[in-house]
């Protein structure tokens, strides 16, 4: 499964788990709608952002104190992010998932690398005075994972806990190096025959517990672990798995 823009990953069977599946969404998501409480009139402003996660798996955007959502969080942080399945002809028939709780600004090395390795076109404005990274920390979700499944989630569900992404964390600049440098074709094996991407310069973006991130010709994509990893030697495991299983697939 491959698409140019948004959340584009392995298919998620309908069984998965919701937390799960509400995780790889997020994980995925290139975009978010951003929902804040208007500073002026107390009632809903919603926006258009684009997103990235921690290690944990937290959300976090991007944006500017002139912005009116950066201006609403200001005075009040409580808000939310609509997290959907991109590109599906039927959006209504798809997973989706929202994650509330409050928005606030962060300066974090790791996050900023970690962001701009997923958005690497907001390098021009990330450095600008009155840009800040905020985070999302979730106190509940909203999962729908289609016509009939709607599974309310809690915080625990939304990101990982303490003690389960702190490795993967500290080696993920290696092990995006390492991949990059010395297994360009096994990444591009990844794109190419496990998500069905086109064939072309596919480089690792970014690694956490729960998958790669990936991106190329076909754009951003993610590819979901099987299970979660908590060091650098599972995450080197599964990377082989997943080479095999590329180059295994015709």
């Amino acid at each position: 499964m491959s698409e140019t823009s948004g959340n584009s990953e392995r298919a998620q069977p309908r069984g998965e788990a919701a937390d799960v599946a509400a995780r790889r969404l997020i994980r995925s998501a290139a975009k978010a709608a951003l929902a804040t409480i208007d500073r002026q009139t107390g009632g809903p402003y919603a926006s258009l952002v684009t997103v990235a996660t921690d290690a944990r798996g937290a959300a976090v955007v991007l944006i500017s104190r002139l912005a009116q959502h950066t201006q609403n969080l200001a005075a009040d942080p409580r808000a939310s992010l609509l997290f959907d399945t991109a590109g599906a002809f039927d959006p209504l028939s798809e997973a989706r998932v929202t994650v509330m709780g409050e928005a606030r600004p962060i300066d974090d090395a790791d996050i900023k690398r970690r962001f701009l390795a997923r958005h690497p076109e907001a390098a021009g404005y990330a450095a600008f005075a009155d840009f800040s990274f905020y985070r999302l920390t979730p106190a509940r979700g909203h999962f729908v994972g289609g016509f009939g499944r709607i599974v309310p989630l809690g915080p625990e569900a939304l990101v990982l806990a303490a003690g389960q992404f702190e490795q993967v964390a500290a080696a993920e600049p290696d092990v995006v190096a390492h991949m990059n440098d010395d297994h360009a074709d096994a990444v591009a094996l990844y794109a190419t025959r496990l998500l069905g991407a086109p064939a072309g310069a596919w480089s690792v973006t970014g690694v956490d517990c729960e998958g790669l991130d990936l991106m190329g010709p076909g754009g951003r994509l993610r590819l979901a672990f099987d299970h979660p990893v908590h060091n650098a030697g599972e995450v080197r495991a599964e990377v082989v798995r997943l080479a095999a299983a590329a180059r295994g697939r015709s």
